[in-house]
């Protein structure tokens, strides 16, 4: 575990060398989990990343395994099955540190239990899917966000779905999520690290060829996130809640000007 997510830099190495590649490389099979605390806060832009995109980058051919899970049960399940399978994967963990105090991330007892498991996708249902006229994607705890500003407007026509597992990428589970939506919903990528890191890059194609698969008129996410930046995060706390504030807004803003 890295106590912060950029700590992660300084083994990038082992990383590449080992961790993403030693399967391929040497047929050596790692169960190795790493937790990387990974969400912004307004903490600054050196306890903010773990370099998602960084890790997305390196996933091919079922090497890794990246997670950011948004429930306890989830948290709990992506574990359990860890050590349950008959074969080791690298586990990559996206952990945001908000999560562990916030009243929001709960799950029943129930959800614990035999008859449950790991769910790469969680879909906010809001009002009746048939008649929304935008979806909302993201991972990680920016679901939080928009669900409460969601509420806040009692906005109903849009939907939210959050992506617990990015790869290997849910194509069959997003299709579930997508099928009950009108197909002239539009499509959202909300995320709250810059344009280019995060997920963005790596789920754009993907989200666009399940639409497109599943017969949407306008397969093609529109971004809604931070510019691109340099640094993974501003350093003034004031500027972060102004930034957070209007993608969250942004998310939720139906083309046409409607809320």
């Amino acid at each position: 575990e890295a106590q912060f997510g950029d700590f992660a830099n300084g083994a990038q190495v082992i990383i590449d060398q080992f961790i993403a590649a030693g399967e391929s490389k040497w047929l050596r099979m790692c169960g190795l989990v790493m937790l990387l605390p990974h969400g912004y806060e307004g903490q600054g832009p050196e306890h903010s990343s773990a370099r998602l995109e960084r890790f997305l980058q390196i996933c091919a051919e079922d090497n890794i395994q990246v997670v950011n899970c948004t429930t306890p049960a989830n948290y709990y399940h992506a574990l359990r099955r860890q050590l349950h399978r008959s074969y080791r994967k690298p586990l990559i963990v996206m952990t945001p540190k908000s999560l562990l105090r916030s009243k929001r991330t709960v799950s029943s007892i129930g959800e614990f239990g035999p008859d449950s498991g790991f769910q790469s996708i969680l879909p906010g249902a809001s009002g009746d899917p048939a008649k929304s006229e935008q979806v909302v994607m993201c991972s990680g705890k920016v679901f939080y966000d928009l669900a409460e500003e969601r509420d806040k407007r009692a906005t109903s026509n849009v939907q939210l779905v959050r992506l617990e597992q990015l790869y290997p990428f849910p194509t069959n589970e997003l299709a579930d999520a997508l099928a009950p939506l009108s197909k002239d919903c539009r499509l959202v990528w909300c995320q709250e690290e810059p344009r280019n890191m995060g997920a963005w890059a790596f789920v754009r194609e993907r989200i666009e060829a399940v639409a497109e698969e599943s017969g949407f008129t306008n397969p093609e996410p529109r971004y809604v996130g931070r510019d691109a930046m340099a640094s993974p995060a501003p350093g003034l706390y004031r500027r972060y809640e102004e930034e957070q504030a209007k993608l969250v807004g942004d998310a939720l803003m139906i083309a046409g000007g409607k809320k």
